[in-house]
């Protein structure tokens, strides 16, 4: 079974993440923060990734430590559940429609972590969620899973949209990242022989 727990605890945040990588999108997501949590829903159900997340944060200060420490933990269990990475496809891609926004995403599980944020949210706030830490989610997971990550923005007027949007394209390129290819199932998909 291609699973990962990841327990971390700093001063500003107490997270415990379970994932399968293997699973059905089974979530349940509790980190303090509404809208994140919609957005992590967002992600293990498109993805197909079975995900637990719990987190204890300073939300009184604001949503910025519990947002990136849970991108930090999730890359990290995204990176202990995929192992040597043998036998999957390694790249995804998506562009992601949701009413008036489109997302377009392309990602590779290289063990090179990078990221592409072409993406403006109009506004400032999604309800109380401060917008910028859409990016901070990404950069968090991109950095910590080992991936290079290209989220570009086509359209959208509504910043709601416009993130779950995201969510959702970065969930469906890493589904399709994550599969075992049958074509090279005991291969580790790359020249050099590792990742």
């Amino acid at each position: 079974m291609r699973t990962a727990t990841i327990t971390r605890k700093t001063a500003e945040t107490a997270i415990s993440v379970e994932i399968n990588l293997d699973g059905t999108g089974a979530y349940d997501n509790q980190t303090g923060v509404g809208f994140f949590d919609h957005m992590l829903d967002q992600l293990a159900r498109h993805a197909l990734i079975d995900m637990t997340v719990r987190c204890a944060g300073d939300t009184h200060i604001d949503d910025h430590h519990t947002v990136e420490d849970v991108g930090i933990a999730l890359g990290q269990a995204l990176t202990q559940a995929l192992g040597d990475k043998r036998g999957i496809r390694r790249y995804g891609e998506c562009a992601l429609p949701m009413d008036d926004a489109q997302v377009r995403c392309a990602l590779d599980l290289s063990g090179r972590p990078f990221l592409v944020w072409d993406v403006a949210l109009p506004t400032p706030k999604i309800g109380t969620f401060d917008t910028e830490l859409v990016r901070e989610f990404f950069q968090a997971f991109s950095t910590h899973g080992g991936i290079t990550l290209h989220l570009h923005q086509v359209c959208g007027l509504n910043s709601h949209h416009i993130a779950e949007a995201a969510f959702k394209a970065v969930a469906r390129a890493l589904r399709v990242a994550v599969e075992t290819d049958p074509r090279k199932s005991d291969a580790v998909p790359s020249t050099k022989g590792m990742l």
